[in-house]
């Protein structure tokens, strides 16, 4: 189905891993493709409540293979066709996306990890803004997400300085949701997927719209949105479960509906 990741249903959770471990997983036009179409698949399957992007071998994503561009190559180009529809699956879908940074995020891979909602980072794990080293500029969305989760005044400093972020410093920072040892990464990552495929996935996806367009509404418009999401959400099978646990004093057992 895919060349370059390897896409796996357990359970209620889509695995999407980038399986080019020889090269530290990083980004060629056909891994871009798999990654949009891989995110796509498990947005349009009403099983998956849940996806983990990660990476095979001991890096998550070291960003653009430089073997797969030349001093031809325009890098406008590049962006529009194979990086950008990419992060737009990602940003437009509304099932809950956990980044499991395994090794290494620089780069381009750094700007993935920061388009998923949750970043579950191994102890080993690092993130890099490596733009500056070769004279670029951050891209594939990275600094749209970036200030948005530190501010910009730090958002400024990774991208100038291009300092290697451990994991530690990316909890500090808030880019880290959790930071787990090697050795419990693959069993705490999936529990906590699981954890969030099992709660009321209808709700999640309200809430991620919401977030979004708070940085571009005005709070009359806001306040709006507001009622029409929870009428949404009063609507649904699980909210009905969430009270009916409630009264009977039980936990709720969510079923995506």
């Amino acid at each position: 189905m895919f060349e370059t990741v390897i896409y796996e249903v357990k359970g209620a959770v889509a695995w999407i891993t980038l399986n080019r471990p020889d090269k530290l997983n990083a980004f060629t036009a056909a891994l871009n493709k798999d990654v949009a179409s891989a995110v796509r698949a498990a947005a349009k399957d009403r099983e998956v409540r849940c996806i983990v992007i990660t990476g095979a071998g001991r890096a998550f994503c070291s960003g653009q293979d430089l073997g797969d561009v030349d001093e031809t190559t325009d890098y406008g180009d590049v962006l529009r066709n194979c990086y950008n529809p990419m992060v737009m699956e990602i940003e437009k879908c509304e099932k809950p996306i956990i980044a499991a940074v395994n090794g290494v995020a620089a780069g381009a891979g750094m700007s993935l990890a920061l388009a998923c909602d949750f970043r579950i980072l191994s102890e080993k794990a690092s993130f890099v803004q490596a733009f500056i080293h070769v004279g670029l500029v951050p891209d594939a969305g990275n600094l749209y997400y970036l200030p948005k989760l530190v501010g910009h005044a730090k958002a400024l400093e990774l991208a100038v300085l291009g300092e290697k972020v451990s994991a530690g410093e990316c909890l500090t920072l808030g880019l880290a949701t959790k930071v787990v040892s090697p050795e419990s990464f693959a069993e705490e990552t999936g529990a906590f997927a699981d954890r969030i495929a099992a709660m009321p996935t209808k709700a999640i996806s309200l809430i991620k719209r919401n977030l979004k367009a708070s940085w571009e509404s005005g709070i009359g418009d806001f306040l709006e949105r507001d009622a029409q999401s929870q009428r949404i959400a009063s609507l649904t099978e699980d909210h009905k479960e969430g009270v009916m646990a409630f009264l009977q004093k039980r936990k709720p057992e969510f079923k995506g509906k």
